[in-house]
């Protein structure tokens, strides 16, 4: 596995390993007792679990899709730690029937600490941007999303 040199480097390499399928390269990134949550609160508690979970998905309904970063904002916390925010478009994601997507917009944060290794993901949280919306609101055990703007 290619270091990550910077804290920009785990974006990149994260990227790589989504579009080529690889969820070990993509699970390297994390440490071993790293956190991640997904877009709908799926929480795994270590680097064995994040790449099960990457595995089961890139070899499913993310088979075909691109993983693309469009904003990128590095936050460096002293020199061994940083938060990275990461505007993520994922295309081509297939629904249960094999059909083709609409593109999904997500902003990523990435929690980083530098080793002797290279920088590692220690904790990583992904959220769905959902154009026009401002909250949730969960009712008849549905969440719709909503804007109290309007």
């Amino acid at each position: 596995m290619t270091p990550a040199e910077s804290p920009e480097d785990v974006l990149r390499l994260f990227a790589e390993a989504w579009n080529s399928r690889n969820a070990s390269a993509l699970a390297n990134l994390f440490a071993e007792d790293a956190d991640f949550v997904n877009v709908v609160g799926l929480w795994w508690h270590n680097r064995a679990d994040i790449e099960r979970a990457h595995e089961y998905g890139l070899q499913t309904f993310f088979k075909s899709s691109q993983l693309i970063p469009r904003r990128v904002k590095v936050r460096q916390l002293g020199g061994d730690a940083a938060v990275v925010h990461v505007r993520w478009k994922l295309m081509d994601q297939l629904d249960n029937t094999g059909k083709t997507l609409d593109p999904r917009f997500t902003i990523m944060v990435f929690v980083l600490h530098r080793r002797d290794t290279g920088w590692i993901v220690v904790a990583a949280h992904n959220t769905e941007v959902i154009p026009g919306a401002e909250t949730f609101v969960a009712t008849d055990d549905k969440l719709v999303a909503v804007d109290y703007r309007q």
